[in-house]
């Protein structure tokens, strides 16, 4: 990848973006000496695996399974037509590695949904993910121009009732990834920007009943599709993030102000383990393996067997106390083995309601400490929600 021009304060940070980045969405974290070794499972894209909504954020990243809302697409697009409101809009906005001092990373995110009747909604939404602006230069140091790296993803939906507790939901989407624009790199290598297409299958069932006490399960299949590269050699496309999902939560309603939810959610890559120490000829074989045989394997091609694909799991706890169902205050936590990135973090968060507008905040604890201090630390997400038409009759989602 191209090298980034460093003269002053202001240059050498952004010597740090495009590494950082990389770091962030690998999930590697500085790591003293193991009995074994370290071995994350990376992809292109990681944009798609960050929290994109403040009410999830404050909750350790947990949706798979939580009251449904305008965001819910993001997690699981099954919930969507369990929503009160005949549609609705939200609009997060998350500046990224602040603790780096950068103020030019940031991710946008646009969520809406369309109730055809009280059976099917329609969807869609967007991710906006910018790294800034920066300098390009050669191997010699010779100013090459600048770029504004760049990804997105647009996605269009739609999801059903299958009765008054179960829901299946279907997604597309398209991703474009441009990270280099047209920059010549060494070896005369052109850098272009990449495109995807990609699907997600989620279902939803609720046992809530009608003061919305009891609990609700969750299940998605996230980002299966096309590998995406960014040059012209065929041979060095990269696996996008395809996920498998699932996740549970319960609510307990004490009187009808006070309610509580809670639950766990747990994700793993359904993309190949890299292998260890491998040779060229694996490294080919891997970067070779096809879009779906990779979604089998990755259940059963961890080097370290059994136990390695456990370690594979990322758990995300999260809790949400609403009075009124106008006042909202979470906190979760964040766990990924320390073999398969080491991101462990706290997030707390607040939310209020009024009428049909909602704001909702979160806020990731800093966590570490020097080269092991969490470069998501001092994260805050803002986000803003309409839940229009809401009829009343049920109710609210805890949103």
């Amino acid at each position: 990848m191209p090298e980034v021009k460093t003269k002053n304060k202001r240059m050498k940070r952004k010597t740090i973006k495009l590494a950082a980045i990389a770091l962030l969405f690998a999930g590697v974290s500085s790591v003293k000496a193991q009995t074994e070794p370290i071995n994350v499972v990376t992809t292109a894209v990681p944009f798609l695996r960050i929290s994109p909504d403040a009410r999830a954020g404050g909750m350790g990243d947990l949706g798979l399974a939580t009251s449904p809302d305008v965001n819910s697409g993001f997690w699981n697009l099954a919930k969507t037509p369990f929503n009160n409101s005949l549609y609705g809009l939200g609009l997060t906005y998350t500046p990224w590695l602040k603790d780096l001092g950068l103020n030019d990373v940031y991710l946008l995110a646009l969520a809406g949904y369309y109730k055809l009747d009280d059976q099917q909604a329609l969807s869609g939404s967007i991710r906006y993910f910018s790294l800034g602006n920066i300098q390009f230069t050669d191997q010699d140091g010779n100013d090459m121009g600048g770029g504004r790296p760049r990804e997105f993803g647009i996605d269009a939906g739609y999801s059903r009732k299958l009765s008054d507790r179960m829901g299946l939901g279907i997604a597309l989407r398209y991703i474009y990834s441009n990270l280099a624009g047209d920059y010549a790199g060494d070896q005369g290598t052109t850098y272009q920007a990449g495109n995807a297409v990609a699907a997600d299958l989620s279902f939803f069932y609720t046992g809530a009943n009608e003061d919305g006490q009891g609990f609700n399960f969750g299940a998605a299949l996230s980002n299966l599709g096309s590998k995406i590269g960014y040059t012209k050699d065929a041979t060095q496309k990269d696996f996008i993030p395809a996920n498998l999902g699932i996740g549970a939560t319960y609510t307990k309603v004490f009187d009808e102000n006070n309610k509580i939810q809670f639950g766990i959610d747990a994700h793993k890559l359904l993309v190949p383990t890299p292998p260890v120490n491998a040779d060229s000829l694996a490294i080919v074989n891997y970067r070779s393996k096809g879009v779906v045989n990779s979604w089998l394997s990755s259940f059963g091609d961890a080097p370290g067997g059994f136990k390695e694909e456990m370690r594979e799991f990322q758990l995300s706890f999260g809790a949400e106390y609403a009075y009124n169902d106008q006042f909202f205050a979470r906190a979760g936590y964040f766990y990924e083995d320390k073999f398969k990135g080491n991101r462990k973090y706290f997030t707390v968060g607040l939310g209020v309601k009024y009428n049909i507008f909602g704001l909702n905040f979160s806020y990731l604890v800093p966590s570490g400490a020097g080269i092991n201090r969490n470069p998501l630390s001092n994260t805050l997400r803002f986000g803003i929600v309409l839940d229009l038409d809401d009829s009343g009759d049920a109710p609210s989602p805890i949103n």
